[in-house]
Order: C-alpha cells, then sequence, then structure tokens
C-alpha cells in the first residue's frame, strides 16, 4: 500500500482502553475538525488484542474480576463531561450487558461473544454484579469495534500485531516508528505513546531475594500482574509469605485456591466454608497496614447525588496556585480534600439517614462551608449533628487502624481481624452506611484535582515523594479500590480453613542463611517471627523508565529522547518514574530538544499525568475521558492544518 502526500499519518503505540477511548474521541471530533485533503490513517501498534489489550485480554483465568460493579464501568462521555469536543453517550458494561437476555436494546455493531461461559455470564449480569475480567474483555472488544464503525469514512484505521522497539526522526520531519517484526518502519506525522500498564524489571531488592531463593532452591516471585504470574513451582502445603494485601493479594488468593480445585460452601447462615483440594500452599500475609482493602459498596446511593466539587475543585485549585509559594500536600492541600471528601460524606448522611443527624441540613452545612476541616469548632459541629461516632468520618482511624494494637500470640490475632474484615463486609453492604459511598464519590472527585495542582510545580519534592506518590496514593487505594465483599468473604473462610495466615502491620521481610527459609516479623505479634520457604510480592509492579520492559521506552530513554519526571528542590530530590510529559497537550519532554517533541505525545498510566483508569463510573466527568478528548482535537488539529499539503508522511507498506 502506498500512502500519497495527501494522506495524513497517525501511528498509536498501544491498543488497548486508553488508544480505545482516544480513537472514540477522534472519531466524535472528526466531523468538526479533520480539514485534512485526503485521508487519516491510523496505525495502532500492539501483539494483544484491540479493545482489551493486555491488561483485559479475553486469555485469563476466568477466577479474575473486576473491583468494580457493572453499572459502575463505562467507556463513554456523558452529560457530566467537561469536554470541548461532542459528547457520545454509550452504555456502561451492565447496560451493555442487558441486550444478550433481551432486557435491554440492542448496541451496534451486534454480535454474540464467541466464548459461551462469557456470553452466560453477560445475560445473568445484574448492575451490582462485580463482573469477571473477561467479560470486560468482551465490551472492550464492542467499544473498539463501535469505534472503528463511527470513524467517517475519510479516517481508517490499521492493527499491526506487533511491538514497537522504537521511534526515531527529527523533530521537524516524519517519524519512523520501528516495529518487531519487519525490517521496514512505518513512517508517521504523528505518534502517541499509549501503552497502559508496563512491567518492570526487579529492583535491587527483589533481585537479592531472587539470589537468595536460587542459592537455597526457593520461590521467589517480584511484583507481576497477576494474570502473568507463574504459580505452578509453588508445592501443596508449602509456606508462602505473601507482602501485600491489596487487589494483586486477592488475585493471587483465588488462583492458588479455586485455581488448584478448593471449592466454597454456603452455610445456612449465609457464611463460607472452604474445602481444601490438598493442593493450596498456606499462605501468611501481611502489609504496612496489616489489613485487607476496604470492601467495595454494592448498594447505590439512597439520597441525592453530591454536587461535587465544593470545596477541592478547578477554584480552589487555581487559589492554591496563586499563592506561588511551595505547597506541602498534608499542611496546605489535604485540609481541603479531607473538607471535599467529608462534605460527600455528610451530604448523604444528612439526605438519606436525617434520623441520625441533630441539625437541619442547612443549618450544618452553612457551618460546615464555613469552619477550616482542622479546627476545633469543626469537630464541635460534626459531634453535635452527628451523635453516632460510627456516622462520623475519622481518617486517622481509617488510616492507621492497628497503630498501638498487640497480641501475645498470631491465633488472637487472627481471631481479631477475621471479626474486623466480617464487620466491614457488612457494613458495605448495607445501605444504612451509604454515607460510605458519598465519601468513595468524593474521594474520585479529588483524585481527578490533583493533577493539575501538580502540574502547577509548587508541590515541594518531598511532598509528591512521600505524601502524593506515597501515602496518598496508599490511602486513597486503601479506601476507594478494595475488591468485592464475596472477595473477603473468601478470605475469611480461608482464614478459618488455615489456608490464610495473617502477619499483621508493618511488616519487615528478611532471610536466614543458615535454614534457607524468608522470615517475616512485624509489631503485630510482637517476638513472633514467620519463617517460609517462598516469598511473593503481592502488588503491582511500580512504573519505572530506568528498569521499563517496554523496548520502545527503554530504548528513547537510553537515546536521551525522553525523560522521567524529577521535582526537584533546596531540599530534596524525587525522580517518580513517571515517564515526564507536558502538562498541558502531553508532548513528551525531550531532553535532546531543551523542551517538547512537537510529535511525540504519550498519555496514560506511565505518564506523569498520574490519570486514573481510562474507563470510570457514569455521571463522574472522567479526568481520563477529558484527556483523551483534549489529546484528540490536537491531533485532529495538528494533522489538518500544521502540516501543509505535500508535507504529510509518506510510507511504502
Amino acid at each position: 500500500m502506498s500512502t500519497s502526500p495527501s494522506a495524513a499519518v497517525l501511528v498509536v503505540v498501544g491498543a488497548g482502553p486508553r488508544a480505545t477511548g482516544l480513537l472514540e474521541r477522534i472519531g466524535a471530533s472528526a466531523p468538526e475538525l479533520w480539514q485534512g485533503e485526503g485521508e487519516l490513517r491510523i496505525h495502532l501498534i500492539d501483539p494483544h488484542p484491540p479493545g482489551p489489550g493486555r491488561i483485559w485480554r479475553d486469555e485469563q483465568s476466568a477466577l479474575l474480576r473486576m473491583n468494580s460493579m457493572a453499572e459502575d464501568v463505562t467507556m463513554f462521555t456523558d452529560e457530566s463531561s467537561t469536554i470541548d469536543g461532542p459528547v457520545r453517550p454509550g452504555p456502561s458494561l451492565a447496560e451493555w450487558a442487558a441486550q444478550f437476555s433481551g432486557r435491554g436494546p440492542r448496541h451496534a455493531p451486534y454480535a454474540e461473544p464467541a466464548d459461551p461461559e462469557v456470553l452466560a455470564e453477560l445475560r445473568s449480569l445484574a448492575g451490582t454484579d462485580f463482573p469477571t475480567r473477561r467479560a470486560q474483555s468482551a465490551y472492550l472488544d464492542w467499544v473498539f469495534r463501535r469505534a472503528l464503525a463511527q470513524l467517517p469514512p475519510t479516517v481508517t484505521v490499521e492493527w499491526h500485531r506487533t511491538t514497537a522497539t522504537a521511534v526515531t526522526g527529527p523533530p521537524d520531519g516524519p517519524q519512523q516508528v520501528h516495529l518487531a517484526d519487519r525490517a521496514t518502519p512505518l513512517t508517521a506525522d504523528l505518534v502517541v505513546l499509549a501503552q497502559g500498564h508496563i512491567g518492570s524489571t526487579p529492583a535491587a531488592e527483589h533481585l537479592d531475594h531472587a539470589a537468595f531463593a536460587r542459592r537455597h532452591g526457593r520461590f521467589h516471585l517480584p511484583p507481576e500482574f497477576s494474570a502473568d504470574a507463574d504459580l505452578s513451582a509453588l508445592r501443596p502445603g508449602e509456606h508462602v509469605v505473601l507482602r501485600g494485601l491489596g487487589l494483586a493479594f486477592i488475585d493471587l488468593m483465588a488462583l492458588l485456591t479455586e485455581g488448584r480445585g478448593g471449592t466454597y460452601r454456603t452455610e445456612a447462615d449465609g457464611s463460607l466454608t472452604y474445602l481444601p483440594s490438598g493442593h493450596e500452599p498456606v499462605l501468611h500475609v501481611g502489609s504496612r497496614r496489616g489489613v485487607p482493602y476496604h470492601s467495595k459498596t454494592r448498594y447505590r446511593l439512597q439520597g441525592p447525588r453530591p454536587p461535587l466539587p465544593r470545596h477541592f475543585g478547578p477554584e480552589a485549585v487555581d487559589a492554591l496556585l496563586a499563592q506561588g509559594r511551595p505547597l506541602d500536600l498534608r499542611r496546605d492541600v489535604w485540609p481541603l480534600m479531607a473538607k471535599e471528601i467529608g462534605f460527600g460524606h455528610y451530604h448523604e448522611l444528612f439526605h438519606a439517614h436525617p434520623e441520625r443527624t441533630a441539625l437541619p441540613w442547612p443549618d450544618f452545612v452553612a457551618a460546615y462551608d464555613r469552619l477550616d476541616w482542622y479546627a476545633g469548632a469543626m469537630a464541635d459541629l460534626v459531634a453535635a449533628a452527628v451523635p453516632d461516632p460510627a456516622d462520623r468520618l475519622d481518617f486517622e482511624a481509617l488510616d492507621h487502624p492497628l497503630d498501638g494494637v498487640t497480641f501475645a500470640a498470631p491465633d488472637a490475632f487472627q481471631e481479631h481481624l477475621r471479626d474486623r474484615i466480617a464487620r466491614d463486609v457488612a457494613r458495605r453492604e448495607d445501605p444504612e452506611f451509604s454515607a460510605d459511598l458519598g465519601a468513595f464519590l468524593a474521594l474520585l472527585s479529588v483524585y481527578g484535582q490533583l493533577p493539575r495542582l501538580v502540574a502547577g510545580g509548587l508541590l515541594t519534592a518531598r511532598s509528591v515523594a512521600e505524601q502524593l506518590d506515597g501515602w496518598w496514593h496508599g490511602f486513597f487505594s486503601f479506601l476507594a479500590s478494595g475488591p468485592p465483599g464475596f472477595r473477603l468473604r473468601q478470605l475469611l473462610a480461608l482464614s478459618r480453613a488455615g489456608v490464610v495466615r495473617f502477619l499483621g502491620a508493618g511488616i519487615r521481610i528478611g532471610t536466614d542463611e543458615a535454614t534457607g527459609t524468608f522470615t517475616a516479623a512485624g509489631p503485630t505479634v510482637p517476638g513472633h517471627t514467620l519463617h517460609a520457604t517462598a516469598l511473593i510480592e503481592a502488588y503491582l509492579p511500580r512504573h519505572s523508565l530506568e528498569r521499563t520492559e517496554d523496548p520502545l521506552l527503554r530504548d528513547l530513554h537510553r537515546a536521551g529522547a525522553l525523560t522521567e519526571e524529577v521535582i526537584a528542590d533546596p531540599t530534596h530530590t524525587h525522580r517518580s518514574g513517571l515517564l515526564a510529559v507536558s502538562a498541558t497537550d502531553g508532548h513528551v519532554l525531550d531532553p535532546s530538544l531543551g523542551g517538547t517533541h512537537p510529535r511525540r505525545i504519550a498519555l496514560g498510566a506511565p505518564t506523569n499525568s498520574r490519570a486514573v483508569a481510562a474507563f470510570a463510573r457514569p455521571r463522574t466527568n472522567a479526568p481520563a475521558f477529558r484527556q483523551n478528548d483534549a489529546v484528540a482535537r490536537e491531533l485532529l488539529c495538528a494533522l489538518s492544518s500544521q502540516f501543509p499539503k505535500g508535507e504529510m508522511a509518506t510510507s511504502t507498506m
């Protein structure tokens, strides 16, 4: 195929949800902005299927689930979206699935998933169910095909099932995108890097543990995406330490129990009993907090949706940046963030459960708006207006659940934590505590405001390192990114069966050369040290340009054509490992140019935009959708006007 000079060429590296969302936005704005005199050709480069990509591909265990309800997952803009391009609504995962059971309208292009298990799941999927990742894969495949179908005739897309290994070319000329399976590169006018979540080679600590495991014939797994982890070497009954109690642990728990033939029996009281297959290892698990992530809520708001943002929105960010001085997240920003989350919590409490409040909402909110979060008068207001402490928002108790709590023996701690988990699951499934969902929605709103604050450049380097990328990211995940309740009920059953043992908070991992075992100890059970023959780092790999597994990013980094984000001030230097891009338009910062590369854009997970997931809850004005829309419109404008006719890329394929 020979590309004529009047054909513009865009290469997008990565074809997962982020690239799919970008493609949908290109299609939405193309009728308005594509003024090119010829064809716009888009090449997608990804060894994994377009739409789902690597993380959401169909070829993974049916045991792996989403941690969101089906009705809370969408790939489409809606009336809440503050974007310049046209809003093109589309179905959530739940609305899309309803067509296969006849409960909802058919969505073109219509085709039943070929896998009978996935089709059966979709036919019975309720909005409040937590779907398998394979069901989400089918949805993303359909979203991709719909995006293709809605492109104008002058825009065409070709998928290359391979890996991009390098990008070369001058800033003022066409770019050459080199592919693993062909000698001739693709020639492009613009290149978008949208690889999504990327693995990293092990860090120094993990390399040391791997070397120890090899010396003693033990098992070690560094941070890894659960669907890719090879767990076959773990022996039945083998004692395994897992560091991490987040979603990666939940996945590994399922793969090492049900995935090895175990089953659950539901008892008369609704509790679960685990029936081992005999092939399971024994899982000893601990983390910094020592408790699992909070269960996801499984109910809807009982009152009206809180009007967010209120205390930490664009105006608040503008006011912080206008101060023109170094900002500390905990001192200067967190009080506003906390107040926003508190507003979401109390808005739902007062509107849905007024019998548990002692003031009229207008009186409460007038005083609440006026007071600072840490003011003593704020605590007095909440205490007077919310009689039951269980209805009040206590961030310190949430953040440090095991501080100061110790146990004389491991068995006593098992009972304590099982009781805590059971109470958490019950609360998160009881709409009487729907204020928790109000707080959750405010958490999402807060998260969406932070990238612009970071881009403003006033947060201190230590604050970004320790408070934003450290404490805040972990706290947000702990409260908002937990597993479905049924997973924690399974965890309780596994604990009662002795397949899972809890280690507590602040665990320290060591090695014992004399016995050839990994050790784990912590302050929750003083004096107790566990010896195990296997160690699993039960969390996802951190983004790291220095250690990235992506060959294209690795090549560009070594060539000095891109750089990681570095935030420095007189007291600290923070190297985040994230790909540095322009805060305004996503163009890659190229050190060799002393600025941004005009023809290379990066967006999504590996970048310092710190964008959240490519899909989101409906009607939350998702930041990722806003970014996709802005980038799509910039691409169309640049391709149709920046390059005069005759200067578009030419290539032979």
